[in-house]
């Protein structure tokens, strides 16, 4: 606001003596930001106005936001300038001293959300723009229930060719996320008589309530670190499984190439489905990703992928793919009758986005983000903590030393301002060890290693 801003000059300028203004300047806005006298929400001047009260270069005053930005300090919102981040001011010692004890997140690094700040606006607003001036007249009335067909055959393309997936067009629909799928084809398996899905133990456990709700009763299957048991699904006399083959939610294993065999082998043993989550299998850094089981038996296996990882949720997009005449059917009934379709325009936009290759090019550009983001995390564990699963997705799971207790761990964490999801939360039976689900997407390297310092101090 302009009549804080005339108050920054007084603030700061005193800390700008002798020769190294610029870390002079992010050092005292660094400071006036944790010790609450430049307040969360805060809109901060333009770079060239506080150049100009502080008789900096812009350029300095530039390099100091942007530093501050990337600590998670500040927050630049586009078209809208800079601001103080809400939750950091700590009325002690900062970010990365542990010492300190705040009520206030300071570092959120709970699974399950990619980087929004890695949205790739600039290309999304092209992609609209452009996917709006494809439709005809007709596109803008009720969509087809079942997708635009220009993004189904586009998809179809390229789920062929990142992941292996056999699937026409005609084989996909288009789905508000994973969970609108799930929910669709818990309804079509209920009317064709299922009354029990297996589903892995741990996972989320938003996914058996959701079965619940549709009448189906979710059968407990565990997993060790080969993934889901396939010898204890045949026992559970279920005829559908749900499963994250490429990356267990949420241990991060892949499911071991036996298992993979055993499990087509138990599908066509009882004429039964795999339901296979395919949520983040784009993102795998040290080789490439395993394909996904749908391409080895597409008559016994059913896809489902989401944007929600990999753009961001706000999109509201994801794909349901089906080989499988009546299961196909179903769903496509099932969307109609619940809310005739997504939207075309958000459908247009990511066709014209898989078209163009921006689509692989964010993905490709976020890989590498990611990849040092999870290096750095895991860098600076402290001793004792030790990660598990693959390389790949956008968390970690950390084991702690033996006889910890994950729930309480994360709960002082929290106290400290350290959010964090224990893996008890995911195990319906006893977890087997004290672990902790580490998201590392959200937050810079530098930010993630402040983090893991005070996983050590505490």
């Amino acid at each position: 606001m302009p009549s804080e801003w005339t108050t920054l000059r007084e603030l700061l300028l005193p800390e700008l003596h002798g020769g190294r203004r610029a870390r002079g300047l992010e050092r005292a806005l660094r400071e006036a930001v944790r010790d609450g006298r430049i307040h969360g929400g805060t809109r901060l001047p333009a770079s060239r106005d506080l150049a100009g009260q502080l008789g900096l270069a812009r350029g300095t005053v530039t390099a100091a936001y942007a530093q501050l930005v990337a600590e998670g300090y500040l927050v630049a919102r586009r078209g809208s300038g800079t601001w103080v981040a809400d939750g950091v001011a700590t009325g002690g010692p900062g970010p990365g001293d542990a010492s300190g004890t705040t009520g206030a997140a300071l570092y959120d690094v709970r699974p399950g959300l990619p980087s929004m700040a890695q949205f790739p606006r600039a290309a999304w607003l092209a992609a609209c723009r452009a996917g709006l001036a494809a439709l005809s007249d007709a596109d803008l009335s009720y969509p087809d229930p079942a997708g635009l067909p220009s993004l189904r055959a586009e998809l179809a393309a390229y789920l062929s060719r990142v992941r292996a997936v056999r699937a026409r067009a005609d084989d996909l629909v288009i789905t508000h996320g994973t969970f609108e799928g799930l929910g669709l084809l818990a309804g079509a398996l209920r009317r064709r008589g299922h009354r029990r899905v297996a589903v892995e133990d741990p996972s989320n456990p938003e996914q058996g309530e959701l079965l619940r709700r549709h009448g189906l009763r979710p059968v407990l299957v565990p997993v060790d670190e080969r993934g889901l048991r396939v010898d204890e699904l045949a026992a559970t006399g279920c005829r559908a499984v749900i499963v994250t083959a490429a990356h267990q939610y949420p241990l991060g294993m892949a499911l071991h190439p036996e298992r993979r065999h055993a499990l087509l082998d138990w599908a066509r043993a009882h004429d039964g489905l795999i339901v296979e989550d395919d949520y983040d299998a784009e993102y795998r850094y040290d080789r490439p990703t395993v394909a996904a089981l749908q391409g080895v038996d597409p008559s016994r296996v059913i896809g489902l992928g989401t944007l929600s990882k990999t753009l961001a949720p706000a999109i509201r997009l994801g794909w349901l793919v089906s080989a499988v005449e009546w299961v196909r059917d179903e769903v496509r009934t099932g969307k109609r009758l619940s809310d005739r379709g997504c939207s075309s325009l958000q459908q247009a936009a990511f066709a014209e986005l898989l078209r163009t290759g921006g689509y692989d090019r964010h993905l490709r550009r976020t890989t590498a983000v990611y990849r040092r983001r999870r290096d750095a995390l895991l860098a600076a564990l402290p001793p004792g903590w030790t990660p598990i699963g693959i390389a790949a997705g956008l968390h970690v799971v950390v084991r702690l030393p033996d006889g910890a207790d994950d729930r309480a761990t994360a709960a002082r964490l929290a106290e400290h301002g350290i959010l964090v999801t224990p893996l008890s939360e995911y195990a319906h039976a006893a977890p087997s060890f004290p672990a902790l689900v580490v998201g590392h997407a959200r937050l810079t390297p530098d930010r993630l290693r402040a983090a893991a310092a005070r996983f050590a101090a505490l």
